[in-house]
């Protein structure tokens, strides 16, 4: 205050408006560095948006099971586990057509089994139909139940889905389920464990459920 009293009259009237200029000065920069930190916070949001990260999920249960088919060619009618039902006009029921068997449609009553072995015993039946459905590759349309009955397991499983039978290993929707398997829902990874010619193949159907009641 002494100070103020020894200065000239002239700074005594420029000193408010020095101060005024300096406040405002200290806002204009506080108001920048908002402006920076607010854009810099939704940079960082937005990047987080664009690229979030992926969440692992874990199974709630998995099997493991092969299912065998023994496809009707007019000869095994004993053994057969499935027949073709619909075929290109004019195609025989009993062969297979060409052209990667467009238009063959197979139903099938496949055993189940805990192994790869033909003759263990089964723990149920794979239960549905396959349809070829591509011209240019050897791809069917599936759409089955497993319907188990054994110790381990009672109950149904349903699944839907294209196989990409030239794929090692292919993904299938498990779309709900009954008994030990009520409403659960999943993927199961199919590979062809074994093929002879046109008239048998073994998948091995790896099933994780993700959705278990």
């Amino acid at each position: 205050m002494h100070y103020l009293q020894k200065l000239p009259i002239h700074l005594h009237l420029e000193f408010p408006f020095f101060l005024l200029n300096t406040l405002q000065k200290e806002k204009q920069m506080e108001a920048r560095y908002s402006i920076v930190f607010y854009f810099l916070m939704l940079l960082a949001l937005s990047s987080a948006f664009a690229f979030p990260s992926k969440k692992q999920y874990k199974p709630c249960k998995h099997l493991v099971l092969y299912f065998h088919d023994i496809i009707y060619n007019g000869k095994n009618a004993g053994n057969a586990t499935s027949a073709i039902v619909a075929a290109p006009d004019g195609a025989n029921l009993t062969i297979l057509a060409g052209q990667f068997h467009f238009g063959n449609v197979a139903v099938f009553d496949d055993p189940i089994t805990l192994d790869n072995n033909l003759h263990s015993k089964p723990v149920g039946r794979a239960q549905g139909l396959y349809i070829y459905d591509t011209k240019n590759t050897f791809t069917s349309w599936l759409g089955f139940t497993f319907v188990l009955n054994s110790t381990d397991h009672q109950g149904t499983i349903n699944f839907f889905g294209v196989d990409l039978i030239m794929v090692k290993s292919r993904d299938i929707s498990i779309v709900g389920g009954t008994g030990n398997f009520f409403m659960h829902r999943g993927i199961a990874t199919i590979m062809t464990d074994a093929f002879e010619g046109e008239v048998y193949f073994r998948l091995c159907v790896d099933i994780k459920f993700y959705e278990c009641w």
